[in-house]
């Protein structure tokens, strides 16, 4: 470990933790807009932190990467290979031309940044970074305006140090930003669901059917969890059925007028492709289609790395507080939009643990009213002791876990020589679309900071001189990373 990473981890520990006393202080004085604004803060960044990995993640984020470069110009044709030059199939999402394989919306913010900002790495993780940290103030509002401030700050300190939502923003697992815009557009269409189920006021209700078709548009009918929640708090607010059911046909109203047009659209424009990615939705229900070979309970059991080993305390305690007082719709609303996804998604064949990252401020709230209760002496533990041990655990617990994914004494990773490589190809040939690049491991890559078209595997050398005839420069990869013209 060099002493520059000791620094640097001694830096972003000290930065942290007087943000978190500054937060904490700010509570104590009952300030609390101010100590959730701290909170933001954090989660801004340790998420700039840990987006600071140079170079484009392998898995899924290349692709995404460069789709969203490809909309900035033209943003209703979706594409990974802009200029297929070689021969595809259009059900290899990870190879193919039209490229439906997720919903628009995420691709569309990662497009908007690219085109601000430019092709550069931090140009597609700065809009998780920023969905991250207003998530952060969305739990805040959500717990404030369900319970109080004290709930809705714990929640909001949870999300914001959350290792899971990090690891996310940086793209170091498989879904990446997809499941961050997705729980960003959920998060918000709850909180849109609380305002209007407590002010009543209709311009609330058709912003939550915009976000749902919003959060749909980025991955699909799972966002549909916000009707049961918002189905259990306008009915603990007590709405009369005629208001409740007019206002029910309106919300999804709005969210079928928001999500259907780019359904018909690429069904219309792009019907093979389309289809296609149907089914194959379809068989992630059907089949380990990750060959991860997960079990039935693996998020109840992946809970407990996600959010720290105590969150099932808080959890079998929301469900008896659910039972006993069974006409909150608070309580049922936190149930239905954490059990109704754990349990769809255990039923799924493939598993993987981003697919209920949505219901995250859900479990931070739970976690936070389980603490609330702790301090308001309403939760009977015989032992003093044991209580603040509980206490200390339910906030030490997830902050470990962050850490361990932050990995603060890690230092910011360096810039690996193949993206090296292709930044002094850029440099000569990034503007030149009649560059074409074979048997290179990083195609992608190419493709996203270049203009350049380029594959893992060499062509026949006949093909290579008729793309020569007819105008492009043919570099192939002899060895390492570095493209060498063809002839």
């Amino acid at each position: 470990m060099s002493l520059e990473n000791v620094f640097t981890g001694i830096l972003l520990l000290l930065v942290l933790a007087s943000l978190i006393w500054l937060s904490w202080i700010y509570y104590k004085k009952e300030r609390y807009n101010l100590a959730a604004f701290l909170l933001v803060l954090i989660s801004l960044g340790l998420g700039l932190f840990i987006a600071a990995t140079p170079h484009l993640q392998p898995w899924d984020e290349r692709y995404h990467a460069l789709v969203a470069k490809n909309l900035t110009k033209h943003p209703l044709l979706p594409t990974l290979y802009e200029n297929p030059l070689l021969s595809y199939d259009y059900k290899q999402w990870a190879g193919n031309h039209i490229w439906v394989h997720k919903q628009p919306v995420t691709l569309w913010g990662l497009a908007l940044s690219i085109k601000l900002i430019g092709a550069k790495v931090l140009a597609v993780r700065l809009p998780s970074v920023l969905m991250a940290a207003a998530g952060t103030y969305f739990t805040y509002l959500i717990g404030k305006r369900l319970f109080n401030p004290r709930v809705g700050l714990f929640a909001a300190f949870f999300f914001s140090i959350n290792g899971l939502i990090l690891e996310l923003v940086g793209a170091r697992m498989a879904t990446d930003h997809v499941d961050v815009f997705f729980m960003f557009f959920v998060t918000l269409a709850v909180l849109c669901a609380v305002y209007f189920a407590q002010t009543r006021k209709f311009w609330w209700n058709l912003l939550c059917g915009l976000f749902v078709g919003m959060a749909i548009l980025c991955k699909w009918l799972p966002a549909l969890i916000v009707l049961p929640i918002w189905l259990a708090l306008v009915l603990h607010y007590k709405r009369k059925f005629k208001q409740f059911f007019f206002h029910g046909v309106a919300l999804v109203v709005v969210i079928v007028a928001v999500a259907l047009p780019w359904q018909l659209y690429i069904y219309s424009s792009f019907p093979l492709e389309a289809a296609w990615e149907s089914k194959y939705n379809v068989m992630h229900l059907q089949q380990d289609l990750e060959n991860t070979g997960k079990p039935f309970y693996y998020y109840a059991d992946i809970m407990r790395v996600s959010y720290g080993e105590l969150i099932y305390v808080p959890f079998i305690w929301l469900i008896v507080k659910a039972v006993r007082k069974r006409i909150d719709g608070r309580y049922w609303a936190l149930l239905a939009w954490i059990v109704i996804p754990f349990l769809f998604f255990s039923f799924s064949a493939t598993k993987l643990q981003g697919y209920v990252l949505f219901c995250s401020a859900a479990l931070f709230i739970t976690a936070a009213l389980f603490i609330d209760a702790l301090l308001k002496g309403e939760v009977n533990i015989k032992w003093k002791w044991l209580r603040y041990a509980v206490l200390i655990l339910l906030f030490a617990l997830p902050l470990r876990y962050s850490l361990e994914r932050l990995k603060p004494f890690g230092g910011f990773p360096t810039v690996p020589q193949w993206q090296t490589d292709i930044h002094n190809f850029a440099e000569k040939n990034g503007e030149n679309d009649k560059v074409v690049i074979f048997n290179t491991d990083t195609p992608i890559e190419y493709m996203y900071h270049t203009e350049a078209t380029a594959y893992i595997g060499m062509p026949d050398p006949s093909l290579m001189d008729s793309l020569e005839s007819v105008g492009f420069e043919v570099h192939v990869v002899r060895e390492g990373n570095r493209p060498e013209r063809w002839k």
